[in-house]
C-alpha cells in the first residue's frame, strides 16, 4: 500500500469524529488530499431522482454561483449526461480522465451496492495503478463516513432534494428504507419510486435477518396527505409485527386491523404483497392482498406467480389472510410492482419485453431502466406513484460475498447498463 494514502486511511475516523457532522466528509476528502499531493478532492452526493449528482459547499462570502442556497450551503446540481461521472456510477469502476489541468481521478462511493456519490480527485500526474486501488478503497470508507454523519444533520439529504417535497412526500420519504439497493451474498435486491405529483402512498421495505429476507410493497388508496397517513398505519404495523417475530399471516392480519381501526378516512385500505424468504433453500411465502401479482423471471422468461387473492389490508380485517409460496432456484429474479407501472398511461410500456431486456443488469441499474422508460411513455409527471422491488436469489447462502470497494464484483454487471 502507499504509505501516503495508508495514512490518510488511518487518519480518516479521526478526522470524521473530530468534526462537527457537518464538516465530516470535508475533513475527510482533506485528509486524503494532502496524503495525495492532490490539487483538490471533492465529494458528490447523488440526488434522490438518481439521476444527478449535487456538489456541496460552504460559501459563505461572495456572490452566488448557480445553485441552490440555504444560509452559507450551496447545492449544485450535475445531471447524468452519459460521461465519466455516470459511468462510474452505473458501472462501480473507478474512471481516470485526462484534461488539460491533470488527472481526475472518479471513484464510486457505495456500500453493498448503494451508490452513495462519487468522490472526485485531481492530480497533477497520473496515479499508478496500486494508488488507484487504494483510492477505491478510501471512496468505499467514505460512504461509511456519510452514513454515519447524515443521522445528525439535514445537510446531506437537504442537497440530494433537486426538487421541493410537500407535506405527503415528506411522510412518504420517511416510509421508504434508508438504503435502496443491499447486496447480501446469496441475494442482490434493489428498489425504486417515482412519486406522482400529488403522492400515491406507495412504499417498498425491507430487512434482512440472518437467514430471512422480509420484504413488502404497498399501495394506499388515494393520493396525498391521507394516503400517506393510510400507509403510515400499514408500513407501521408490519414492521412492528415482523420485529415481534409475528408470522407473515399474521403481519397482514394485523395491518389490515390497524388501518380498518385507525385510518383518517372511512372504508380505508391498502393493496400489498408481502415476503418472507427462507436464504438457504430459496422458499418464498407470498400474500397477495389485492394487488398487481409478482413477476418471477427465470431463464430470462418473465412470468405471473399465481398466489391464493385476498381483500386488500383493512377492507374486511376479520378475515384472515391466506399465503402461497414459490421454490426460487439460484439465478431467479423476482419483481413487484405496484400498478402505477402498470395501469393509465404506463400501460403503453411493454413491461414483459423490458424486463426480458434487462435480465443481465444489476437490480440498482434495472430499477432505474424500468422507473426512466415508465416516465418516458408515462411523464414526465406521473398521475400515480410508480413503485418496484427486484430480487435477485443467488443460492449458496453460506458463500461470503466477494465484494470491492462497496460492490459485489459477482452480481450481474452493469456495464451495458444503458
Amino acid at each position: 500500500m502507499d504509505p501516503s494514502v495508508e495514512a490518510a486511511l488511518s487518519g480518516m475516523l479521526a478526522a470524521a469524529e473530530d468534526a462537527t457532522p457537518v464538516n465530516a466528509v470535508e475533513a475527510v476528502t482533506r485528509e486524503l488530499g494532502v496524503a495525495l499531493h492532490a490539487d483538490s478532492v471533492s465529494f458528490l452526493i447523488a440526488d434522490l431522482s438518481g439521476r444527478a449528482l449535487v456538489r456541496l459547499a460552504h460559501v459563505p462570502f461572495g456572490p452566488a454561483p448557480d445553485g441552490r442556497r440555504d444560509g452559507d450551503e450551496l447545492a449544485t446540481v450535475m445531471p447524468f449526461d452519459g460521461g465519466p461521472q455516470e459511468d462510474a456510477l452505473r458501472t462501480q469502476a473507478v474512471q481516470v480522465v485526462k484534461g488539460d489541468s491533470g488527472w481526475t481521478i472518479l471513484a464510486p462511493v457505495t456500500e453493498r451496492g448503494e451508490v452513495i456519490g462519487l468522490l472526485e480527485i485531481l492530480l497533477g500526474a497520473e496515479p499508478a495503478p496500486a494508488a488507484l486501488a487504494e483510492i477505491a478503497r478510501t471512496a468505499h470508507a467514505l460512504a461509511f463516513v456519510v452514513i454515519a454523519n447524515r443521522r445528525h444533520t439535514d445537510l446531506f439529504e437537504w442537497g440530494q432534494r433537486t426538487t421541493p417535497f410537500n407535506l405527503s412526500a415528506e411522510i412518504q420519504r420517511r416510509l421508504l428504507p434508508s438504503a435502496f439497493t443491499c447486496e447480501g451474498g446469496s441475494l442482490t435486491l434493489s428498489g425504486w419510486l417515482e412519486p406522482s405529483a400529488s403522492i400515491g402512498g406507495d412504499t417498498f421495505d425491507y430487512s434482512l435477518a440472518r437467514d430471512t429476507l422480509h420484504f413488502s410493497v404497498t399501495d394506499a388508496m388515494g393520493h396525498g396527505v391521507t394516503s400517506a397517513l393510510i400507509a403510515t398505519l400499514g408500513v407501521a404495523s408490519l414492521r412492528n409485527s415482523r420485529r415481534a417475530g409475528h408470522s407473515l399471516t399474521e403481519q397482514a392480519d394485523r395491518a389490515g386491523a390497524a388501518v380498518a381501526e385507525h385510518a383518517p378516512a372511512k372504508g380505508a385500505f391498502l393493496t400489498a404483497i408481502l415476503g418472507r424468504l427462507d436464504l438457504h433453500t430459496g422458499t418464498c411465502a407470498l400474500i397477495n392482498a389485492g394487488h398487481v401479482p409478482p413477476i418471477l423471471i427465470r431463464d430470462g422468461d418473465p412470468r405471473e406467480l399465481a398466489l391464493p387473492r385476498n381483500f386488500a389490508l383493512g377492507m374486511f380485517p376479520e378475515t384472515p389472510a391466506r399465503a402461497g409460496s414459490v421454490k426460487l432456484r439460484p439465478g431467479d429474479r423476482m419483481v413487484v410492482v405496484t400498478d402505477g407501472m402498470r395501469e393509465r398511461n404506463a400501460a403503453a410500456l411493454d413491461l414483459t419485453a423490458r424486463l426480458r431486456s434487462l435480465a443481465a443488469l444489476h437490480p440498482r441499474e434495472a430499477a432505474r431502466s424500468l422507473a426512466d422508460a415508465v416516465l418516458a411513455v408515462a411523464g414526465p409527471v406521473l398521475q400515480d406513484d410508480a413503485t418496484l422491488l427486484i430480487i435477485d436469489w443467488h443460492g449458496h447462502h453460506d458463500r461470503p460475498r466477494r465484494s470491492s470497494a462497496g460492490a459485489d464484483v459477482s452480481a450481474p454487471t452493469s456495464a451495458d447498463y444503458r
